[in-house]
This record gives structure tokens, sequence and C-alpha cells, in this order.
């Protein structure tokens, strides 16, 4: 594993740390999507392809304290969230009453083969080590119809750094893992999918993050 953390180790240290920050992060982060509208524009168009498929049920996996899942669900879209924090999970359940909210890990992932007409990971994978992404991504391919949308977003960069304070000051252990276009569709590729649109986007939500929308093969 990288940086000489097992798995174990760097889940309970995420876990934890978001744990730790899920009031502050809820406070921080609940307008960012309002001040983002190209990000609006593409979680539209997600809602519009999973309607023209015919709908059913999307993941938001990694979702957090479920901002992007309730603008989902406000697109018309069935969706619920997963996340990893239990301290996230419960402020997600709080704010968004009529959502479905599940703790799980994208590491392992509890979701029927086949069951989800669409995912979301958004900014999610950014803690997820590299030697780990392929069976992430095989977990998403997995779970998701043939032909389903994959949307991810992330920080675009080449480098990893150890995150030890957030959201209001309060402590956190977290590796956070900037990564590329073309290294980031190479691993989906790998995983069985075909990537449709990539764009680079500076914004509330990421001072340049990358959207790359995708889906499994059939």
């Amino acid at each position: 594993m990288e940086m000489g953390l097992d798995a174990d180790d760097w889940l309970a240290d995420t876990r934890t740390s978001y744990d730790t920050v899920a009031a502050s992060y809820r406070e921080l982060t609940r307008h960012i999507l309002d001040e983002a509208p190209e990000e609006r524009e593409v979680l539209a168009g997600f809602a519009d392809l999973v309607g023209a498929r015919g709908g059913g049920p999307v993941a938001d996996v990694g979702c957090g304290t479920g901002r992007i899942t309730g603008h989902l669900r406000e697109l018309g879209l069935d969706v619920f969230g997963i996340d990893l924090s239990p301290g996230m999970i419960e402020v997600a359940r709080r704010d968004h009453p009529g959502v479905r909210f599940e703790l799980g890990s994208m590491t392992d992932l509890a979701l029927a083969d086949a069951s989800a007409a669409g995912l979301v990971a958004w900014y999610s994978l950014i803690h997820i080590p590299d030697s780990e992404i392929g069976s992430v991504l095989a977990h998403f391919h997995r779970v998701l119809q043939p032909g389903g949308p994959l949307l991810l977003s992330f920080h675009l960069g080449d480098t990893s750094h150890l995150k030890t304070e957030g959201y209001g000051g309060h402590p956190m252990k977290v590796r956070v893992h900037r990564r590329q276009h073309d290294r980031t569709i190479a691993w989906l590729d790998q995983a069985g999918f075909d990537v449709e649109t990539h764009k680079t986007l500076t914004s509330a939500e990421s001072r340049l993050g990358g959207i790359i929308l995708a889906r499994r093969r059939p």
C-alpha cells in the first residue's frame, strides 16, 4: 500500500477525521454548489442521462453530508448516499430526511451487481490511494448497469499531501491525492469504462478541479 499504510489505517483515519469535522464541514460547504454554475450544469446533464435511460436508483458514493445527493434528488433522481463516516451520515439524514443514506465504503461497496442506474463520486476519490483505485473502480463497474453513467470529480494535480487540520480548524489525518485527467482516464479504461467527456474547472468547488463523465461498457 502507498505511504506504508494498510487499508485499516487510512480508512480508520478518514472515518475519524470526517466524524470530527462533520458539523463544521456542513456549515462551510452547504452553499458551495450555489456558487458553482458549471458544476450544477454537469450534474443536471448527468440527471438527464439517467432519466433518458429510464431512471432507476443512483448511488452518490462518498456522499458526505449529502449536499450533492440532495441536489440530485431535487433534479428528480431516485438517489441515495453512501459514506464511510457515521458523523457525516448523521448530518445528511438530518438535512435530507426524505433521502436514504447508508454507512459504507467504496473499497467494499455493498450493493448488488448492476443495481445502480448511475453513480456519482463527487470529490470522494481524493483520499483513495493509487493502489486502491483499481479496486474501487471495479466496484463501481460491478454495481452499475451496462451503459450506466459514472460521474467523477477530483482535484487536479500531481501531488499528495497529508491534511492535518481543516473545516474550522479541527484536527484531521487524511491524505489528499491530486490527479490528472489522463491517468484517471487510463484507470477507467482498465476498469471497463468508456469516457465520454472530461473538463477542467475553477470554481468554489475546487481551485482546479477535474470532471469526467464515463459509461460502463456493456
